[in-house]
């Protein structure tokens, strides 16, 4: 039980789109993740997820609008609905995540993107 520095566990990884686990709440995981451009338009069937924005601005993009959300902001993608992350102007947004254990990267969507493991850090 020790607090942990988000600003110092994101300097410890470079790879964009590959989230690191920092810790583990019940049945919930907390990630960090660096994002750079877009990502993989997926839908998490059975969870929900979190954003928060740790630094940049991070453009939740759904079918029918797009959510800029800002540092310090968060967005919760409820179970079921399509999105794809994005960040524009070449950008690197840093992004902490919380869901569940059994939460699939892409969801039901195979990609080059797609990571199976989490380091841990």
């Amino acid at each position: 039980m020790k607090p942990i520095n988000l600003k110092k566990k994101h300097a410890e990884f470079e790879a964009q789109w590959h989230p690191h686990q920092i810790a583990v709440v019940d049945d919930m995981q907390v990630l960090l993740a660096k994002l750079k451009g877009a990502f993989v338009w997926h839908a998490h069937a059975h969870e929900d997820e979190l954003f928060q924005v740790i630094k940049g601005t991070l453009y939740m993009q759904f079918r029918d609008r797009t959510e800029v959300v800002r540092e310090g902001e968060i967005i919760v993608v409820p179970k079921g609905v399509e999105h794809n992350p994005m960040t524009k102007n070449d950008e690197e947004v840093h992004v902490l995540l919380f869901e569940k254990l059994t939460t699939a990267h892409t969801g039901n969507v195979e990609h080059e993107k797609t990571k199976k493991v989490y380091p841990k850090i």
